[in-house]
C-alpha cells in the first residue's frame, strides 16, 4: 500500500508514523490543465533565460548592478538613491499578491512560483526519464543499493547539477551582465573569488531545494501558505473537491445505490506533488497545481460520469451560495494598488535627471587675495558634484544667475573645465568663486547657479550657493 494513502490528521501526509519523510513521487498525469500549465511554465523559463541576453542600444535591458548601485529595468535606469521607487515596487507586489490570492487562491504557487515551475518542468522530467514512472521510482527507493540504482542516481544528480548551474548562471547574469559573465567563466576562479563562491553556494541551495527538499519547502518554509489564510475568504477561487456530488464515497459498507460519484480510487492523492488528499478540504499544503483535477477528470471520463468532481470553485459555491460580483475586500486591494501605482508614477516624474551639490572644501570659509590694482578679492572654494541620470548625458555650462541683481556680474567662476562634459553618471570638480567684498551683505550672500545645456542653451536646473567673506 502507498504510505501516502494512510492519512492521519495529527501528521503531515509526507511523513510516516515515526516522523520519517515519505518521498513523494506523483503519478504522471495528462489533461487540459497539465497542458496549459506546461505551456505557461516553458514560457516563463524561456523568459527567464532570454531576458538578460536582450540588449538595446548596446545596454542590457534588465541589469541589476549592485556594486555600482545602478539598476536597468526594461531600459529605464534607476540608482541606489531611488529608494522610494523600490518601496512602491515592493508594496505594489505585496498588494498584487494579496489581490490575486483573494480572487484565485494560490494561483501564484501552482502557475508561476519558480519552485513549482523548475521542479515540474525540469527536475521531475529528468527523474522520470532516468528512473521511470511513479511506481518504478518508488520501487527504486525501496531497493538496496546496487549497480543499477547507483548508476541511475549518479546520472540523475549529475544532470541536476548541470541544470542547477545553468539556472544560477542565468540568475547571476541579471546582476553581473551576461556578456561580462561569459568572459568571467573563461577566466580562472581565482580572479573572481567572490562571484565564484556565490555561484557555488547558490548552486548548492538550488540543488538541495529543487532536487531533494521540494514540497517540504512549500509545506514547512514558505510563508505564502500562511499568508493565504489572511488573503482568502469563502469567495476566493480554489481547487476543491465537490463533496455534495462525491459523497458518500464508494465503500463496501455503502450500498451502490447510495454512493456518490467518488469511487475512492485515490488517483487525486497519487497525482498530488505535496501528497495531500484534496477531499479533506482546503489545506495549507495545496499549491493549486490542478494535477488532482486532471487525475479525477480522467477517471470520471473512464467511468462515464461528468467531469468536474474536483475543479476550480469557491467554498460558497460548494454550499450553494452564488459568488457576488462585487466584494469589498477586492475593491480595497484595487484602491490601494491604484494609490501605489500613482505614487510610483509620481515619483518617476519627480525624479531629477540632474542632481548637483556644492560642498565647501577649504579649511577656512574664504580667502582674501590682493590684486595688482591694489584692491582685494574674496575667494570661496567649493567642490561641485554632478550626477546625471539616464543614458543621454548632456554637456553643462555653469553660470551665475544674474537676472535679479546687476552686481552679481562681478562674480567670476573658475573651474578646470570650460564646461562639464560627463560621460559617467557621477562627476566632481573643484570650483572657485571670485568676487569683490562689496557684493556681500553682513559678510554673506546667497546666489543662484544655473546649469545650462550647452547644446541648446536651455536651463536644466538652478542651485543655491552661499558666499561668505569678512564682516565689515
Amino acid at each position: 500500500m502507498d504510505q501516502r494513502l494512510d492519512f492521519q490528521e495529527s501528521r503531515l501526509a509526507t511523513t510516516d508514523i515515526n516522523g520519517n519523510r515519505i518521498y513523494v513521487h506523483p503519478e504522471d498525469i495528462s489533461g487540459k490543465w497539465k497542458t496549459r500549465r506546461t505551456i505557461f511554465y516553458w514560457f516563463l523559463i524561456l523568459l527567464y533565460l532570454v531576458l538578460p541576453w536582450i540588449h538595446v542600444n548596446g545596454k542590457q535591458w534588465v541589469l541589476l548592478d549592485l556594486e555600482r548601485r545602478k539598476f536597468t529595468i526594461f531600459g529605464h535606469m534607476f540608482y541606489g538613491h531611488d529608494g522610494p521607487l523600490l518601496f512602491f515596487l515592493v508594496l505594489g507586489f505585496v498588494i498584487l499578491m494579496a489581490f490575486l490570492t483573494s480572487l484565485w487562491g494560490r494561483v501564484w504557487c501552482g502557475w508561476a512560483c519558480p519552485q513549482t515551475v523548475f521542479i515540474d518542468t525540469l527536475y521531475r522530467q529528468i527523474e522520470r526519464f532516468i528512473e521511470g514512472k511513479s511506481r518504478q521510482r518508488r520501487d527504486l527507493d525501496r531497493q538496496k543499493m546496487n549497480l543499477t540504482k547507483f548508476f541511475k542516481r549518479v546520472l540523475k544528480w549529475f544532470l541536476f547539477i548541470l541544470v542547477s548551474l545553468h539556472i544560477v548562471h542565468s540568475f547571476l547574469g541579471y546582476f553581473v551582465g551576461t556578456r561580462n559573465l561569459f568572459y568571467i567563466t573563461l577566466q580562472s576562479p581565482s580572479e573572481n573569488w567572490t562571484l565564484f563562491v556565490t555561484m557555488l553556494v547558490m548552486t548548492g541551495i538550488i540543488l538541495f531545494d529543487f532536487g531533494w527538499f521540494r514540497e517540504q519547502f512549500c509545506i514547512i518554509a514558505c510563508p505564502y501558505g500562511r499568508f493565504q489564510s489572511v488573503a482568502m475568504d469563502d469567495n476566493s477561487t480554489i481547487v476543491a473537491y465537490d463533496y455534495n456530488r462525491g459523497e458518500p464515497r464508494r465503500e463496501k459498507s455503502i450500498p451502490k445505490s447510495e454512493e456518490g460519484d467518488c469511487i475512492n480510487c485515490n488517483h487525486c492523492v497519487k497525482a498530488c506533488p505535496t501528497g495531500i488528499d484534496i477531499r479533506n478540504g482546503t489545506q495549507m499544503e495545496c499549491i493549486a497545481c490542478t494535477m488532482c483535477i486532471d487525475a479525477c477528470d480522467n477517471i470520471m471520463t473512464k467511468i462515464k460520469k461528468p467531469t468536474g468532481l474536483i475543479r476550480y470553485t469557491t467554498e460558497n459555491e460548494l454550499k450553494g451560495i452564488a459568488k457576488p460580483r462585487f466584494q469589498i475586500r477586492n475593491a480595497v486591494y484595487l484602491i490601494i494598488m491604484t494609490f501605489v501605482v500613482f505614487g510610483l508614477v509620481f515619483s518617476l516624474n519627480k525624479r531629477a535627471e540632474l542632481k548637483t551639490q556644492f560642498l565647501r572644501t577649504s579649511k577656512t570659509p574664504y580667502q582674501e587675495i590682493l590684486l595688482k590694482s591694489g584692491t582685494k578679492e574674496i575667494v570661496n572654494h567649493y567642490r561641485l558634484k554632478v550626477f546625471q541620470a539616464g543614458e543621454q548625458k548632456v554637456p553643462l555650462l555653469v553660470k551665475v544667475d544674474q537676472s535679479l541683481e546687476k552686481d552679481l556680474t562681478k562674480i567670476k567662476i573658475t573651474m578646470p573645465y570650460e564646461y562639464i562634459d560627463t560621460k559617467n553618471d557621477h562627476f566632481q570638480t573643484p570650483i572657485f568663486f571670485n568676487f569683490p567684498q562689496e557684493i556681500l551683505k553682513d559678510g554673506k550672500r546667497k546666489i543662484k547657479i544655473k546649469f545650462i545645456n550647452k547644446t541648446n542653451n536651455q536651463i536644466i536646473q538652478t542651485n543655491e550657493v552661499k558666499l561668505v567673506g569678512p564682516f565689515r
